[in-house]
Parts: C-alpha cells; structure tokens; sequence
C-alpha cells in the first residue's frame, strides 16, 4: 500500500487484497464510458459525506458475445487488463477533483468476471454501489443499460444511478434531497435513508406524495377534493412522523400531487440533487423487483437516483 499527498488532498492508493475490513466501502463500477466516470464522481463525493473508503472496480472479461471460439488468447487477455488499468485511473483522477481537498481513502479492482454477478456479490459487502445509466457498450437510444438496470433489482445495498449529471457542483449540491412517498411498509428505508442523506448534505428534504387511483374521480365528486386530500396529508405526515425529531436540522417541505407519482417525482426532480426510492411501492408484492414507478424514474431523471430495497421482505424476492 502507498500513501501520497495530491494536489492537497490526502489519497491512499492500493490494490484490492480481499482482507477483511471493519468498515462498508463505497463502490462505483466503471467501463471507460463518459457515464461511468460521472458515477465516479458522485461516489467520491458522497464517501467523503459518509467518511467511506471509495473501491472503484472494473471488469477485463471479455462480452460472451464477443470471446472468440476457444476461449481469449493472451493477448487479447493482456490488451482488456492494459485497457482496465487506463479505465482505473482515469475514475481515480476525477475521483480526486470530485473529493474536493477532502481526505480519500481509494481502493481499485480488476475483476475477471462478468460485472454484474461480480457487482451483485459485491453488494452484499458494500454501503452504496453507483453505476452510470448506461455503458460504453450500449446504444445511445437505449435509456437504461444493463448493469444500471440488474443492480437496482437484484443488489443487496442501496444503488445509486447516475446520468447526465453527477450533481457535484457547488450550485446542484445547494438543492434538496427529494424523496418519493407512497405510504407502503417498502418505503420506510427510503425515508430514513433520505433524511440521512438530507443531513449529511446540510440541504432540505422534499417528500413528495402523489397518488393517481383508478376510482380517485369518482372519489372527488362524491367525497369532494378537500377530504381526498385530507386523507392523503394523514398518510404523508404517518409516514414522516418522528423522522423531523430525529434530524432536527433538515427543513422538510411536503407537497401532495394528484397525479401519477413518477410525473410527480419527474417533474420535481428538476430542483432536486438527488432522488430516493423505495424500490416498489403499495402496489408491488413481496416477492416483486422493482416498481414501476423506480422502473420509471430510473429511465428519466437526470440527477442521480437512489434505489433503497428494505433488507427483509426484498431478499426473499431476490
């Protein structure tokens, strides 16, 4: 292991041993994708908040689509561990500017395996894993690539996703955190996590609860909006009660919106830095991946988003 000062931030630098560690480390998964590099940022950026180690990690495995007939030569094994070092140390460099001056511990790792079961085991031994959206091998149509898209369903930790924004700058790191709340048992760590991220940051919280029911006109004209919405509030403040005696210094405004809740959250996500999930909400079942309203917002927003799966009920579905 080697210690080195960097333009005025103090990196410890070393290869992943595999060694036992008493602290859970922040991971981001890179490919040399423009993507990739933002989620390298964000979480260099948010282990310094969390004062996590980060663990930058890639993959030299060869696509299944693209091994030729026989297995990978030498060199073609030797050319993909040249291109992961380059890959690594491009992500350490911007990891260094996004940390700001701060102290950093950085680990890096080449995996041989595929990325996502790699990621996916990873994440059982892991605070956070960010991915970008969409990788160097995706098409530029697609909205959601593969990794982004199999972590969120199947990690064991939270996962942040990123996209055209790492949300790092000074202005975006002035906005609140936004937090999407249905009322369900499923988004409970998503509130605590929320609130946490709120007050590490030093910005506010904005819970956001909409609700688009089928029977909801017919509702209005009989009970009348007033009632509807008085029902709603109650589940919104349920769901918060407690929280703002917890973390007394975040500023927590609620808005109700009767719409569906991922335009809702689409929309407001413009004046947030970062958006919280649950990851389904009241209309999922237990053994159910993700919802379709973090199926949604994961394909859309342009700040990174988080998706928080509770621990109980979300393994028996994995």
């Amino acid at each position: 292991m080697t210690g080195r000062r960097v333009e005025g931030q103090a990196v410890t630098e070393h290869a992943a041993t595999g060694e036992a560690d008493t602290d859970l480390p922040t991971v981001a998964a890179v490919d040399g994708s423009a993507v990739s590099y933002r989620a390298a940022a964000w979480a260099a950026a948010d282990a310094t908040l969390h004062n996590s180690r980060l663990h930058l990690v890639t993959s030299a495995a060869l696509p299944p689509t693209s091994e030729p007939a026989g297995g990978p030569n030498d060199e073609s094994l030797r050319r993909l561990q040249v291109d992961a070092g380059r890959v690594l140390e491009e992500a350490r460099r911007l990891a260094r500017v996004a940390a700001s001056g701060e102290v950093l511990t950085i680990s890096t790792e080449v995996t041989a395996d595929p990325i996502i079961p790699h990621l996916i085991d990873r994440s059982r031994r892991s605070r956070i894993v960010a991915v970008g959206s969409r990788g160097r091998g995706a098409l530029r149509r697609r909205l959601l690539g593969s990794v982004s898209s199999a972590l969120a369903r199947h990690a064991h930790c939270p996962v942040a996703v990123v996209h055209s924004s790492s949300a790092t700058d000074s202005i975006s790191a002035s906005k609140p955190v936004l937090i999407g709340v249905d009322g369900s048992e499923n988004s409970v760590p998503a509130i605590e996590f929320a609130f946490e991220e709120a007050s590490r940051r030093k910005v506010g919280l904005v819970a956001l609860h909409a609700w688009n029911d089928a029977s909801a006109g017919l509702d209005a004209a009989i009970m009348g909006w007033d009632a509807i919405r008085g029902t709603e509030d109650a589940v919104l403040a349920e769901s918060l009660a407690g929280y703002q005696e917890r973390f007394p210094d975040v500023a927590v405004r609620r808005i109700l919106a009767w719409d569906k809740p991922a335009r809702a959250l689409l929309d407001e996500s413009d004046n947030a830095q970062l958006v919280v999930l649950g990851s389904h909400g009241r209309g999922g079942f237990a053994g159910m991946l993700l919802g379709s309203t973090s199926t949604a917002l994961l394909q859309t927003v342009d700040c990174p988003i988080i998706v928080v799966r509770g621990p109980a009920k979300d393994a028996a579905g994995q």
